[in-house]
């Protein structure tokens, strides 16, 4: 697969037209540091020109779906404007290409799925869940605003008022609460995770491939236009964030294992 030979931090695999993506090749968790995050924002447009895959399948590694931003590589970025800079590109340029992106994604949650992990995961066209994995937007757990698209598809899967409490407070919730909910289509055993993703990713398989995608574009389109109205804004708050106090705060708790002491600046 030449199209991919380049990419570090997530492994790929065919079977047939249906191309699986695992974040955090070579590692025992994946987390966003970043070379995924560059990676990421040009992944979806690699895909667009892979004429080889009709199907996309996004999934982890380990226990972990992917455990949101490298605590090292966010502080680098709380310190260094032109980093933050380029991570805010970047950004932008997941989600619109998640999005632009016609081919479908099923997403298989294989575990935890926090901060851009979430976003990741949620954006993804048809979500199933391992039922004990947790899923959370915690940006605010380290004073950060949620920039990254949490704040475009959170609400729009459940309602703003059930999305500001989750954005607001970094609440987890597991995989068989965010089914009910509607967050993701499906929460399943651990042990039958694999076969209720073959089994639809059958089902898109054997279908009309053209109207498949050209539906999924359609659905978008609402998506896209919200996108595209909101990013901008969201990333500039997060940038604002970025520089806060609280911010700072929220890195040193993590990285000493304590809670925050956050004092509003």
């Amino acid at each position: 697969m030449e199209l991919y030979d380049n990419y570090k931090t997530l492994s790929f695999s065919r079977e047939e037209n249906i191309l699986t993506i695992t974040l955090g090749a070579n590692s025992d968790m994946a987390i966003v540091d970043g070379d995924m995050h560059y990676e990421l924002s040009r992944l979806f447009y690699d895909l667009a020109y892979d004429n080889d895959t009709d199907i996309i399948i996004l999934t982890g590694t380990g226990n972990s779906f992917c455990a949101g931003g490298d605590i090292n590589w966010l502080e680098n970025a709380a310190k260094d404007p032109n980093l933050f800079s380029r991570i805010a590109v970047e950004a932008k340029q997941i989600i619109f290409g998640i999005l632009d992106l016609e081919k479908p994604i099923v997403c298989r949650l294989n575990g935890d799925a926090v901060g851009l992990g979430a976003t990741l995961a949620l954006f993804c066209d048809i979500i199933i869940a391992d039922e004990n994995a947790r899923i959370g937007d915690l940006h605010v757990n380290v004073g950060l605003s949620a920039g990254d698209g949490g704040a475009i598809i959170w609400p729009q899967s459940i309602g703003y008022p059930r999305a500001k409490e989750f954005l607001m407070t970094g609440r987890i919730i597991r995989g068989s609460e965010a089914a009910e909910m509607g967050l993701i289509n499906y929460a399943v055993e651990a042990e039958k995770l694999d076969d209720t993703v073959k089994g639809l990713v059958l089902k898109l398989k054997n279908g009309p491939t053209q109207a498949i995608r050209l539906t999924k574009v359609s659905v978008n389109v609402g998506l896209k236009q919200l996108a595209h109205s909101m990013m901008d804004a969201s990333i500039s708050y997060e940038a604002l964030t970025n520089y806060s106090s609280d911010h700072l705060e929220g890195i040193a708790a993590f990285k000493e294992k304590r809670r925050p002491k956050f004092t509003g600046k």
